[in-house]
């Protein structure tokens, strides 16, 4: 077992028996015990009730942060004439067609979501094998199959987070950047839960929400308290 720095021992220790926390609580010990040279994210991860092999209790969805990622979002979007213009001008950073798809095909993926509308899913249907496993299939329900390619782009790029249950029924999410201010990570975290708590499936049994937990990218986690964690 690789021994620990003195920096992680520290936050370790004062971790330690820590758990339950108010949101403002466990943001606040986060920021304290962050110590990496870099500015690190604060991530979350929701354990739910439910088991996504069954197509009535997948869970996924999309919500806007109200203070953003701190994260600078690549987006790619497969259009076609003055749609394709649209979403220069919202501040695409890839547009095209079947090119685009030729360089995906290629194994150049140099985007953090993709967006495109609806008549070009003929062409990123071929992709599903490539994006999907990615989660960068485009998809209507969250928004990135769309005629409105302006406002799609303008989201991604505005701390718009998707997120989708895994297998364990876990989701997991980058939700601000460390550096930001304690109340402004406190508000993208009640956003965030509430927002995975709307998206409730129809088939989900018994407790929906069963562990929710916070850290950083290089810190150790802590639970919260789920009786006060929403907004």
């Amino acid at each position: 077992m690789a021994k620990l720095g003195k920096r992680s021992t520290a936050a370790r220790a004062a971790f330690d028996g820590k758990s339950h926390l108010s949101v403002e609580e466990a943001v606040k010990l986060i920021k304290g015990a962050a110590s990496a040279k870099f500015d690190e994210t604060l991530e979350i991860a929701m354990n739910l009730g439910v088991d996504p092999r069954h197509a009535d209790q997948m869970v996924r969805g999309v919500v806007t942060l109200p203070n953003g990622t701190g994260k600078t979002v690549r987006v790619a979007v497969f259009a076609r004439g003055a749609k394709a213009d649209e979403a220069k001008a919202a501040g695409a950073d890839i547009v095209g067609a079947e090119d685009l798809m030729e360089t995906i095909q290629g194994g150049k993926i140099e985007f953090d979501r993709c967006i495109a509308t609806p008549d070009m899913m003929p062409i990123v249907g071929r992709l599903g094998k490539v994006l999907g496993p990615r989660n960068l299939m485009p998809n209507p329900k969250v928004g990135t199959v769309t005629m409105d390619v302006d406002a799609a782009v303008k989201a991604a790029k505005g701390g718009e987070v998707q997120f989708k249950v895994e297998k364990a029924g876990v989701i997991h999410a980058g939700i601000g950047k460390v550096s930001f201010d304690e109340a402004k990570l406190a508000e993208n975290v009640r956003a965030f839960i509430d927002a995975v708590s709307r998206a409730k499936p129809s088939g989900a049994k018994g407790t929906y929400l069963k562990k929710v937990s916070l850290s950083s990218t290089m810190g150790p986690g802590v639970s919260l308290d789920l009786a006060t964690a929403s907004a």
